[in-house]
């Protein structure tokens, strides 16, 4: 009888720390702004729709721009935790919609690209949040360039999140080189990789199906 009570009670337990685990989904999208790379901003929201369309109740979303200094909150474009009714949750869609339409119409290009500082406010945004899978999306050549004085060389925790290289474009110098292209995935992957987070590069952006 002891034994089988003590069963019940693991069992009732683990189902306990089962059911407090969140399900919900966060996602933070960085965009990079820097030189010609503002051109590609149409595809970018191309992203931001697809993602918003496999979002739901309770899931949670921001976009923010990679500029010259991104640790900031100043540079999220637009943001929302949705409602569980079905009806607000379209609203919600809509209005992100809007502003990221009228971000892309109206951006100025950025001279200088902190992507590192974009990742750690995107870690602290999904960890407020508090979801249960969290995923950051990188739309950027990933060519970190800073400005005199700032300084980045700390590693982001990324224990438990996703991070996804979007439409990594290839430079110029690139094309002369091709090793500098690969490098700069190779450090990356490393970068996230090295604080147990789980790293992933889609060029491809038809295929998008499994995004999240």
């Amino acid at each position: 009888m002891k034994k089988l009570t003590l069963i019940a009670a693991i069992a009732f337990l683990a189902s306990c720390g089962a059911e407090s685990t969140p399900k919900n989904t966060g996602v933070y999208m960085l965009l990079d702004t820097s030189g010609t790379y503002r051109e590609e901003l149409n595809k970018a929201e191309h992203i931001i729709r697809y993602t918003l369309s496999r979002l739901d109740a309770t899931d949670s979303f921001a976009v923010a721009r990679i500029d010259t200094g991104s640790f900031s909150e100043k540079d999220i474009v637009a943001k929302a935790s949705f409602d569980d009714r079905p009806s607000a949750v379209n609203r919600q869609k809509r209005v992100f919609a809007e502003q990221v339409s009228e971000f892309v119409e109206t951006a100025a290009p950025s001279p200088y690209t902190d992507i590192t500082g974009g990742l750690l406010q995107a870690v602290e945004f999904l960890n407020e949040k508090g979801t249960g899978q969290k995923t950051i999306l990188i739309f950027s050549d990933l060519k970190e360039d800073l400005e005199e004085g700032y300084v980045r060389d700390i590693d982001v925790e990324l224990a438990g999140f996703k991070v996804i290289a979007l439409n990594v474009t290839k430079l110029r110098s690139d094309n002369v080189d091709p090793r500098e292209y690969l490098g700069r995935l190779e450090e990356w992957r490393g970068r996230v990789e090295k604080t147990g987070g789980q790293w992933r590069v889609i060029n491809d952006l038809d295929g998008l199906e499994g995004l999240l």
